[in-house]
């Protein structure tokens, strides 16, 4: 499986690492090995490493050959001009641990395999899952007829169990099993919330999965969702409006 995200590189003007502090494990990498479910994983990739987690591929070691290959993010530990950031990396992996068990049964998200130690000693900001054989769904990528129907259905039962997942604007998310199916990956932000406000905010955003849906499915598949750019603008909830207005800026500065 290639790298959920991979950086250009120009030989002329190569991209500059990111500083310790813009990094969720800082100066460190995922750790070379670690222990779920009482077996012994080896690290063979790191996946992704930005602001908020650490991603890495973990296989098991000789004398556990009979497990599979996992996935375990390490959510951010990394201080913030001496202000603690451990608290906002174990709420992270504790919350999006109890998404995957609410949605243990669904088809098309893996499962939480429980907690994962390191050196013996219980990593509270981390979060280990099953391991999807498959690809990021890329830009305008082909991909079977099925596959967005699939998607929604997808959604639609992440949704009927009062959980909105909120992250689909960025495609790496949704992935392409092996098996040509989507799947959803990445919960660490997602919003379940019971109350009446909470109600309104949760409608709100599985709103917005619906139209990042939509507008992944019309640059993957424009010969079936033939929405003009006009009417997918006017399908954008004012909530997506909001964050583009805010999140570039914000972008450009970091």
């Amino acid at each position: 499986m290639s790298s959920l995200s991979r950086i250009r590189i120009d030989d002329a003007h190569p991209a500059r690492p990111r500083p310790a502090w813009l990094r969720a494990l800082g100066k460190s990498e995922p750790p070379e090995t670690v222990t779920v479910g009482g077996r012994c994983f080896e690290r063979v990739e790191v996946f992704k490493h930005d602001s908020w987690a650490a991603t890495a591929l973990y296989r098991p070691i000789a004398a556990e050959a009979s497990a599979g290959k996992i996935v375990c993010k390490f959510n951010r530990v990394q201080s913030v001009l001496g202000l603690p950031c451990r608290w906002i990396g174990r709420l992270l992996a504790s919350r999006e641990s109890a998404f995957l068990r609410r949605l243990a049964d669904v088809a098309g998200v893996p499962r939480d395999l429980g907690a994962v130690a390191i050196d013996g000693v219980l990593a509270r900001h981390a979060v280990a899952r099953e391991f999807v054989e498959g690809r990021p769904l890329g830009h305008r990528q082909t991909v079977r007829d099925e596959f967005f129907s699939e998607l929604r259905s997808l959604l639609g039962e992440v949704h009927r169990r009062k959980i909105a997942y909120v992250d689909l604007h960025k495609r790496e998310n949704v992935l392409i099993g092996a098996d040509g199916k989507p799947y959803l990956i990445d919960f660490q932000v997602s919003f379940g919330f019971a109350g009446r406000w909470g109600g309104s905010l949760l409608s709100i955003l599985q709103r917005m999965d619906d139209y990042h849906r939509l507008k992944l499915h019309r640059k993957c598949r424009p010969d079936q969702c033939r929405l003009s750019a006009a009417e997918l603008a006017d399908a954008r909830p004012w909530l997506v409006r909001v964050h583009r207005r805010l999140a570039q800026p914000l972008r450009s500065l970091r």
